[in-house]
């Protein structure tokens, strides 16, 4: 099972990040920073699934933006990375090219609707 979805860049900075399970706000700080230091620490020589307290870490990096995903230790590692190379696959096609910008304005976009 999916436990949360990050976007950021490489900075550090998150750009879009939904939980599937509760974790308190002041939790979820805490959580990004510690994810996002981990997944942006590794080489590209590196593989993209980390073991990380209680569950795993899927990511992949499209340009200056990092996707990662955290799931539990039942759910199939290969088909989140696909996963996540499909949803990027549709943004490119609705953005014609998806950069930074186009994440942090369709957030806002959506949570106008």
């Amino acid at each position: 099972m999916i436990k949360f979805f990050l976007m950021v860049n490489k900075q550090g900075q998150t750009r879009l990040s939904r939980y599937y399970e509760h974790v308190e706000i002041n939790k979820r700080t805490v959580l990004e920073a510690e994810v996002i230091k981990n997944c942006l620490s590794r080489s590209k020589d590196e593989c993209s699934f980390i073991e990380y307290k209680d569950f795993k870490l899927v990511y992949r990096q499209y340009a200056a933006l990092f996707i990662v995903v955290g799931i539990d230790q039942t759910e199939n590692e290969m088909a989140v990375y696909e996963l996540i190379h499909n949803f990027v696959e549709v943004l490119d096609k609705y953005f014609s090219r998806v950069s930074e910008l186009d994440v942090s304005f369709s957030v806002s976009e959506i949570h106008l609707l």
